[in-house]
């Protein structure tokens, strides 16, 4: 019977009015963007663009003192790369700006005065020093540290005293006793009583900012915000919402709390953790794409996550934003797994070689490397950078590199720079490359530049000129790309070209002979 009503009001929460869904990423500036705060806002842009909604991004940053320079564009930067398209928000506009809660101050202590006046909330002089002493006194009972609403009961005539004299003072709301009820839409059916936990919380602070909980429900409201999906840490503030929304006479969101995101052992993920930055990963070159599939890989909520034994596939926004079901999200916490993530990767780099306007994105991508790599260390350097050497080298090196950047490490500096011929390898060498450069200029067979052909090519050269088919294995690798080890010498001429590899060929042998 449950089961059916919360389908039932899963579909309901998902089919209203599409003008109605609009969905909000508010995250705090006091640190980066990390994978948890990434994954919140893929699912609410995946929410709204699924039922043709709009996705808000907010910056809640009353809490000034532990506000980070540049984080919030660094916020802004991380979600673009990622490939969520931002609605409103900052820089951006909308109709229900601003979108930054240090510029709506004056909106929140509007507000607190409908609170006040309709007696649901009250001023409160308690000092710092009273409140440590009623949180030490609850440690040494064992009790649950909490607020013990004193200032609630004081009457009328005594805080318009207190507030003609000057004291300090902050605003509380009056929490009640009576059980809130909700329903998840991950977790179904939730009820509790907030009041066994703790006092009546602060909505206003000292210096007149409100705090996460006023200014959320306060923001939510104004921008007609029609579904809330934040992290389970946050559903047990749910019904404190709930009451502020009542009291202001408000009708509530619909809200869904997404289950935990841990590491692989099992451990949660911590803002410490350098490597979970968005940043990390895109400073290491991870692709986009790559990462937002190793984020939907754990915890449910998409139809390929119900198909057992498939192909892995690195998926494009438009294929997850259809897959897209909220009712399939599990609750329990989902883990990470770390040895995807390249799989991933390699499969993106695969889907954006089939794709001719991303193609180029990558090539330029990779070009970009190339030159960084290079030029600043041989301003000189002759590059080879042409579009269509570059995507060939990207189609050959897709089974072999997890990363685009995996292409200028020290094995593949040869594909993009020749080798330095300071050293002369001998004059017997140099005559046995000499006639090794005629045999392969004139070679009709070669006019198929085709791996076979050429390692044919390359074993009926050994036998003409009578010298070891491996000893000249190792004279073209040292030319052609500087190696002891790598590629086969046939597949690096592939991969190289005719053109680039005869050129190679006769720029050592007239380096050399001079």
């Amino acid at each position: 019977m449950y089961k059916r009503y919360y389908k039932n009001f899963i579909r309901y929460c998902s089919t209203k009015s599409k003008d109605e869904i609009r969905v909000r990423f508010a995250p705090s500036p006091t640190g980066y963007l990390h994978l948890g705060g990434l994954r919140t806002a893929l699912y609410n842009f995946f929410f709204a663009r699924k039922h043709s909604g709009k996705f808000i991004l907010r910056i809640e940053d009353t809490d000034q003192s532990r506000v980070v320079e540049d984080a919030s564009k660094q916020l802004y930067n991380d979600l673009v790369w990622s490939g969520i398209v931002i609605d409103e928000g900052p820089n951006i506009g909308g109709s229900y700006g601003p979108y930054v809660q240090s510029e709506r101050i004056d909106l929140y202590r509007e507000q607190v005065k409908t609170l006040l006046n309709n007696n649901t909330a009250y001023y409160c002089f308690c000092t710092s020093k009273r409140l440590e002493l009623l949180r030490k006194e609850a440690v040494r009972t064992r009790q649950t540290p909490k607020y013990d609403n004193r200032c609630r009961y004081l009457n009328k005539d005594e805080v318009s005293k207190r507030l003609k004299n000057g004291e300090s003072y902050c605003i509380r709301f009056k929490l009640s006793p009576d059980i809130q009820e909700f329903h998840d839409l991950i977790y179904g059916h939730i009820s509790y009583d907030v009041t066994l936990i703790e006092g009546d919380p602060i909505i206003m602070k000292t210096e007149g900012f409100p705090t996460y909980h006023f200014a959320n429900v306060v923001d939510d409201h104004f921008m007609k915000i029609s579904h809330v999906l934040r992290g389970i840490e946050w559903q047990v503030s749910t019904t404190k919402h709930l009451m502020m929304y009542r009291a202001f006479g408000w009708d509530p969101p619909v809200y869904g709390h997404l289950p935990l995101l841990l590491n692989a052992d099992g451990t949660k993920l911590s803002k410490r953790q350098g490597d979970i930055q968005i940043s990390h990963y895109k400073n290491t070159g991870i692709l986009s794409q790559a990462l937002v599939n190793f984020i939907t890989s754990s915890g449910g909520g998409f139809d390929k996550d119900l198909v057992r034994n498939v192909k892995p596939k690195c998926y494009s926004m438009d294929e997850l934003i259809q897959q897209f079901d909220v009712s399939q999200i599990k609750a329990s916490s989902g883990k990470l797994k770390p040895d995807r993530l390249e799989e991933f990767n390699r499969l993106d780099i695969q889907r954006l070689l089939q794709n001719p306007n991303e193609e180029l994105v990558l090539i330029e991508q990779l070009r970009k490397l190339i030159r960084d790599a290079v030029l600043a260390k041989n301003a000189d350097a002759t590059l080879m950078t042409e579009t269509s050497y570059i995507r060939g080298i990207l189609t050959w090196a897709i089974d072999r590199i997890t990363k685009v950047s995996d292409l200028i490490s020290k094995d593949f500096m040869f594909l993009w720079i020749m080798p330095n011929y300071d050293n002369d390898l001998g004059v017997e060498h140099q005559q046995i490359l000499s006639k090794t450069y005629r045999i392969l200029i004139n070679e009709a067979k070669l006019n198929d530049w085709s791996k076979d052909n050429i390692s044919d090519v390359l074993r009926t050269t050994a036998k003409e000129i009578d010298f070891p088919y491996n000893r000249l294995m190792k004279l073209l690798r040292n030319v052609l790309s500087g190696l002891k080890e790598g590629p086969s010498v046939a597949e690096m001429m592939l991969i190289l070209g005719k053109e680039n590899t005869i050129h190679r060929l006769k720029v050592y042998l007239e380096k050399t002979t001079k």
